[in-house]
């Protein structure tokens, strides 16, 4: 951390009082620090406080009415090494989120071409409302990275989820920002993970067992070793952060598709290990359908073939990667999946309930190359799993 410039957006919740504790452990370490606050965010802690801590002057207006001074963003966009916002109220994030930019703080997060880091915080119902789901969704899109809010005691007497994340949680995340190594050897690598659900009607849907687990893996691998990843993932519970993760969570095979089709080109490998239903309902049902007849027929098309897709839109130096699970003439229909699909790498997961597999916290997989050469690996945890994994695949 020594000499690398940290830039502080502090926005207005009871949260900001804990930014004196976070301003001491970075100048400790040995970084410097810049400070933006928003007005109202000197309700909750001092200009002088911070400017204090920081030991430089805090940036709160466009212009000091009292000097004529300029505060000038982009000068401290260009500035900082990383700009890390905490806390971010619902109010600043919606406005991070839809392009609104009326104080100093989100016109220097709009001129940042550095990376940005997010620490949200506010009351557990405001954590969960749809719409504040939707705007950090939107942020991890445009490649912000969010250190998630934790559980405890909130500021209203409640309990649950919506503490910003602990000072020195905050500047140990900040350091693995800095800590991770990037080499000639770096990728930016694409991941598909978890299951598709496929609307039946607004209650029900076609889904699969996949808990995203082998997916997540991979990812957490891929980060570790020090690549860029993109993560596009379906209904999981799982949760994921790191500087180097841009996180698309969607719904349907549909939607993957989609985030693949924009994200693909930039990339120089695709991991494709999500569990997309092959098959969705051709009509969806706009309220709930009552049982009432004895039988219910309903009416399914094929969904779009996502790894397919990739194969046939990549350049020569793309590799792509897919995962086959089998319950029965497992090698037979792996190979045939490899060579159909024109794909590089094919992982055949031999299912076996309760042992490899969805749900299963091991795998015992099997890799194929292009000239359908094997490597057999005995059951281990998925963890050790996408290690073997990205052994095989990331070499040259």
């Amino acid at each position: 951390m020594q000499g690398k410039r940290i830039l502080l957006g502090i926005s207005g919740g009871i949260a900001a009082y804990k930014i004196a504790y976070l301003i001491r452990i970075l100048k400790k370490q040995g970084a410097e620090v810049r400070a933006i606050m928003t007005p109202a965010s000197s309700d909750f802690i001092s200009p002088l406080v911070v400017s204090t801590l920081s030991e430089n002057p805090v940036h709160m207006e466009f212009w000091n009415k009292k000097t004529g001074e300029w505060a000038n963003h982009v000068e401290l966009a260009l500035w900082a090494d990383v700009f890390i916002i905490a806390p971010t109220t619902a109010n600043t994030l919606a406005k991070m989120a839809s392009g609104i930019c009326d104080n100093l703080l989100l016109a220097t997060y709009f001129s940042m071409k550095g990376k940005t880091i997010i620490a949200p915080a506010m009351d557990l119902d405001m954590y969960q409302h749809p719409t504040v789901k939707r705007n950090m969704e939107t942020l991890l899109s445009d490649g912000v990275s969010i250190i998630p809010a934790t559980e405890g005691a909130l500021a209203s007497g409640l309990e649950g989820q919506g503490r910003m994340e602990e000072p020195e949680n905050i500047a140990a995340y900040i350091q693995d920002f800095f800590q991770v190594k990037k080499t000639a050897d770096s990728k930016r690598i694409l991941i598909t993970a978890g299951p598709t659900y496929e609307a039946i009607d607004p209650v029900r849907f076609i889904g699969n067992h996949s808990s995203g687990k082998m997916g997540y893996e991979l990812a957490t691998a891929c980060l570790a070793a020090g690549n860029d990843v993109i993560l596009i993932s379906g209904p999981t519970a799982l949760e994921l952060t790191h500087p180097n993760l841009q996180l698309i969570k969607v719904q349907t095979a549909q939607q993957m598709l989609v985030a693949v089709q924009e994200h693909w080109k930039s990339c120089e490998l695709g991991i494709f290990s999500a569990a997309v239903a092959d098959y969705r309902p051709e009509n969806v049902a706009t309220q709930k359908i009552k049982k009432q007849a004895e039988e219910h027929t309903l009416h399914l098309v094929k969904n779009p073939d996502i790894l397919t897709w990739a194969s046939q839109h990549r350049n020569e130096q793309q590799k792509v990667v897919g995962f086959a699970l089998e319950t029965n003439n497992a090698k037979e229909y792996a190979l045939d999946k490899l060579t159909r699909k024109n794909l590089d790498f094919i992982v055949l997961n031999e299912f076996v309930k309760d042992v490899s597999g969805f749900q299963a916290e091991t795998n015992k997989i099997t890799i194929f190359d292009k000239d359908k050469n094997a490597i057999e690996f005995p059951l281990k945890s998925k963890k050790e799993v996408a290690k073997d994994v990205l052994s095989v695949v990331l070499k040259n």
